[in-house]
Parts: structure tokens; C-alpha cells; sequence
């Protein structure tokens, strides 16, 4: 149990609580116009801070490796959305329509940064190369992901009309651009206040849940929603995630013949998705009351990859040290690994 507990992220918690506010206490009227605006300042805020944060120089570094950058690419944004469109379809009818659209939106999304880089550490993988591939799809997600979503859903109502390419820009293009121009000056002071800048980034997401779950208890969206579906939902996402992490694996092995620390970065760095950009982008692209159930598979997968990752990646590490393989941490883009 204990252990069990060690493996919940606090931070789950944060969001379950925001949407019991958001459930008693929604905000409406003018509030919800103000709260509206507020959240779509945080979303460019969430940008800006990811533009400061991750190095282009790592990301062009990694295309030493192409290879393994290209699996990671194609896995995220191929892969992934073929099997998210492939179950939306096979489970039509037995979930809400707006739950099986969250499950595809959440295959749409790029990989995380940071816990990719940190589940590959622990797993002895290339972290060098961990860093390149998370840095590079997200920078590319930023692009390609409103894109996919936009092309996926554009018979569902969803269409990239001029209106939706301009907050695109303005809201996420423009700050993370912006972010990247003045990393060289600001890139040091943001490390150095990370901790705090992490509570923003945080707090900024926290609104944006409130916002979202606020529009859907006023318009009543979750009276068709019952536990069972919870239940199939949950179901649905971990087969989803046990299926990559097989198949990524499996690529990593037969058809690319990766090393060990770098099918880990394949394993890894392809099979999650990032909760933080995911819902900024969601909630452009769905602005209606619908939004809160699109948000909730993506919300569940988070936690999800968060459990079965750390116990696969503390597998490859105690493997790693039975064998006593060094560890991979420090291993610059294509230097030699273990076979």
C-alpha cells in the first residue's frame, strides 16, 4: 500500500480537488468571461516558460542519433494517434462521444520533458539522447499537434478556421518563439527559480482544469457519464499504454536493433504524453462546454504513465545493476552503448 502511495503524484490530487470546485463552486456569468480571459493569459504564460526551458541545441544535437530521433518522432505522433483513432472507433457507442474524442486528442499530444528524462535515468538509458527526443517533440508538438487535431476533428466541428489559427499564434506560437528568443539572457535565472516557476506553471494548469470542468458543470455534460464509463475509460487507456510500450520495445529490438539505453529512450520518451502542453492545446481547439470531458482521458493517462513507468524504469535499472552495466547518464549522442 505504501508503496502503491509513493507511486501516486501529489499533483493528481491538486487536480482532483480543482475539479471538486469546480463542481460545487463553478464560476459563471461575468466571472466565467474573467476566469476565461485569466486562463487564456496562463495558457501564453505556459508557453513562454516551455520556449525558455528547452534547448534547440539539444534537440539539433540529437539528430546525431536520427535514427532513434525519428522512431521517437514517428512512435508519438504516427503510432500513437493510429492506435488512438483505431480504439475510439472499436469502443464508439460504449463511452461518451466527448470521452472517445479526449482518448484520440491525448494521442495527438507530444511527449513530456521531464519525466521521460527521469524514468530513463533511473532505467540506466541515454539520458543525453532522452533529452534530445523530449526536447524535439515538443518543440515540433507545438506545430504539429493543433495541426493533427484540426485535420482528425475537422468533420466534428473542430475546423482551423482563421479565429483558431490566431490564438494558435497568439497563445501558443508567438510566447513559445518569444521564450526561445530570450532563453540566452533569461536561461540561467530560470534554472536558478525553477522551483517557484514551478508552482506557476502548476497553478497555471490548475486554472485551466477549473475553467474547463466550471463550463461543463454549468452546461450539466457529466450527466451521461456514470462509473462504469470511469471504469472502461481506465481500462482503455492502460491497454492503450501497455500496447506502445510493447510495440516500441518491439521496434527497438527487431526492426532498428537499438542498444539497450536507447531502446529505453524509445520506450520512454514515445509512450508518454505531455499533460502540460496537451491541455493548453485542447483547450483552443475546444472551446465549448464539451471540454472537460475531452481533458479527462488525458488527465487519466497522466497518471497512469506516471505508475507503470516508474515501476518498468526501477525494472531496467535493478536489471542494469545485476549486470553491471554502467550507467548511461553522461553518454553523449552517439558514443557506443551496450548491445
Amino acid at each position: 500500500m505504501k508503496k502503491m502511495l509513493k507511486l501516486l503524484d501529489p499533483y493528481i490530487a491538486l487536480m482532483v480537488a480543482t475539479i471538486v470546485v469546480a463542481a460545487v463552486a463553478p464560476v459563471y456569468g461575468r466571472g466565467a468571461t474573467i476566469a476565461a480571459t485569466t486562463a487564456d493569459v496562463a495558457i501564453a504564460f505556459l508557453f513562454f516558460l516551455y520556449g525558455t526551458r528547452l534547448s534547440p541545441k539539444a534537440a539539433v544535437a540529437g539528430l546525431i542519433q536520427w535514427k532513434l530521433q525519428i522512431a521517437v518522432l514517428l512512435c508519438t505522433f504516427a503510432l500513437f494517434p493510429l492506435l488512438g483513432v483505431g480504439f475510439s472507433h472499436i469502443m464508439a457507442g460504449m463511452l461518451p462521444h466527448a470521452l472517445l474524442v479526449g482518448v484520440v486528442v491525448l494521442s495527438l499530444m507530444p511527449s513530456t520533458v521531464q519525466s521521460s528524462i527521469a524514468f530513463t535515468s533511473i532505467a540506466r538509458g541515454n539520458v543525453a539522447a532522452a533529452l534530445c527526443a523530449a526536447s524535439l517533440s515538443n518543440i515540433l508538438g507545438v506545430f504539429i499537434s493543433p495541426l493533427l487535431v484540426g485535420w482528425l476533428f475537422q468533420t466534428s466541428g473542430v475546423t482551423l478556421s482563421f479565429d483558431v489559427f490566431r490564438d494558435i499564434m497568439l497563445q501558443l506560437l508567438a510566447p513559445f518563439l518569444v521564450g526561445q528568443l530570450v532563453r540566452p539572457w533569461i536561461g540561467e535565472w530560470i534554472q536558478r527559480h525553477k522551483q517557484v516557476l514551478g508552482y506557476a506553471d502548476r497553478g497555471s494548469i490548475l486554472l485551466i482544469i477549473y475553467v474547463a470542468f466550471s463550463k461543463g458543470t454549468v452546461e450539466n455534460v457529466w450527466g451521461g457519464v456514470s462509473i462504469s464509463h470511469l471504469l472502461i475509460l481506465m481500462g482503455i487507456l492502460t491497454l492503450l499504454l501497455a500496447i506502445v510500450l510493447i510495440l516500441t520495445d518491439f521496434i527497438g529490438r527487431r526492426p532498428l536493433s537499438l542498444s539497450v539505453e536507447d531502446r529505453i529512450v524509445l520506450q520512454f520518451c514515445g509512450s508518454k504524453k505531455s499533460l502540460a502542453s496537451g491541455l493548453p492545446i485542447a483547450s483552443l481547439l475546444f472551446p465549448g462546454p464539451q471540454l472537460s470531458l475531452v481533458l479527462l482521458p488525458l488527465m487519466l493517462f497522466h497518471q497512469i504513465q506516471l505508475i507503470v513507468c516508474a515501476v518498468l524504469a526501477r525494472r531496467y535499472g535493478a536489471k542494469a545493476d545485476q549486470q553491471g552495466t554502467p550507467d548511461a547518464v553522461t553518454r553523449q549522442p552517439g558514443a557506443p552503448a551496450t548491445q
